[in-house]
C-alpha cells in the first residue's frame, strides 16, 4: 500500500492549490506565456487544467467524459475562463465528495491506493503542479521552493506517486543500457525512494538504498517541484547523467 495523506486532506490540497492557480493565472494574464510549459500561455494552462478536472468528474461518476475538442470549445467561447473553471472545480470536489468510500472505477496508475482516495490523490498533485505553472507565469520564471505554498507532507505524497505509480508504467518506464540505481532523498529525513533503471525498464521502492550510482537530496516541495520538471533547487551526488536521463524520460504529458 503506497504512503498517501487522508482523503481529507487531499481534497482540501485540491482546493488550495486551485486558488493558487486561479489568482496567478488572473494576475498573470491570460495571455502571459508559462515559463515551465513552453508553448503555453496562461489560457492554455487553464483551459487544460478545467479539461482535466471534467474528465476525473465524469470518470468517478462512472459516465463517459465529453470529448476534448468539445470541453476546449465550451472554454474558448466561455464569457469568463477563470468563472469555467471554477465550475469544474466545484463539481469535480462534489463528485470526489458524494462517491463512497468503496468506489469501484478504473484507476490508471500502479501501486494505488483505492479508487477515490486515488482519484482524489492525482486531482490534488494534477492541480498542484499547474498552480506552480501559473506562479511560473505570473513570476516570470519558476518559483523558489520557499515561494511554495503546500506542507511538507503533500509534497512527499506527489513524489510517492510519481515514483511508483508513474515512473514504472509502459508509457514512460525509464531504462539505461547498463542497470543503474538512483536514490531520491529528502534533507529533512521526511522520506527517501530509490529507483533501478535497466534496459527492461525501472522499478521503484520507498527508502533510500545505503549505495546508489547518484543521489538527489532536497527539501520535499524542492524535490516534488524539481521531479516534476518545475525546477532544479536540488543537491546531485554521483552520476549526474544518470539523474538527467531519468528525468528526461519521466517528462509526464497529458
Amino acid at each position: 500500500m503506497p504512503n498517501t495523506l487522508e482523503f481529507r486532506d487531499l481534497g482540501e490540497g485540491i482546493g488550495d492549490a486551485a486558488a493558487v492557480l486561479r489568482n496567478n493565472a488572473a494576475a498573470a494574464g491570460l495571455d502571459a506565456s508559462v515559463p515551465t510549459c513552453p508553448g503555453w500561455r496562461v489560457r492554455d494552462l487553464v483551459t487544460h487544467q478545467g479539461l482535466v478536472h471534467r474528465w476525473a468528474t465524469a470518470t468517478v461518476r462512472g459516465v463517459e467524459a465529453p470529448p476534448d475538442a468539445e470541453v476546449e470549445a465550451e472554454a474558448a467561447t466561455a464569457s469568463d475562463l477563470l468563472d469555467w473553471f471554477d465550475d469544474g472545480l466545484v463539481d469535480l470536489l462534489n463528485a470526489l465528495a458524494a462517491a463512497p468510500a468503496d468506489l469501484d472505477v478504473p484507476f490508471f496508475l500502479l501501486d494505488a491506493p483505492p479508487p477515490r482516495q486515488a482519484w482524489t490523490r492525482r486531482q490534488c498533485h494534477e492541480t498542484t503542479i499547474h498552480a506552480i505553472d501559473a506562479m511560473a507565469a505570473k513570476l516570470g520564471r519558476s518559483p523558489r521552493p520557499d515561494e511554495l505554498w503546500f506542507a511538507p507532507a503533500l509534497a512527499r505524497d506527489g513524489i510517492d506517486e510519481l515514483l511508483l505509480g508513474f515512473a514504472p508504467r509502459a508509457k514512460y518506464n525509464p531504462r539505461r543500457p547498463e542497470q543503474a540505481t538512483l536514490t531520491v532523498v529528502t534533507d529533512d529525513g521526511l522520506a527517501g525512494w530509490t529507483v533501478t533503471m535497466g534496459p527492461d525498464g525501472c522499478q521503484a521502492s520507498t527508502g533510500a538504498a545505503a549505495d546508489s550510482d547518484a543521489q538527489i537530496t532536497a527539501s520535499a516541495r524542492a524535490l516534488y517541484a524539481g521531479l516534476w520538471n518545475r525546477g532544479r533547487d536540488y543537491t546531485m551526488a554521483g552520476d549526474a547523467a544518470l539523474v538527467e536521463d531519468f528525468l528526461d524520460q519521466l517528462r509526464i504529458t497529458w
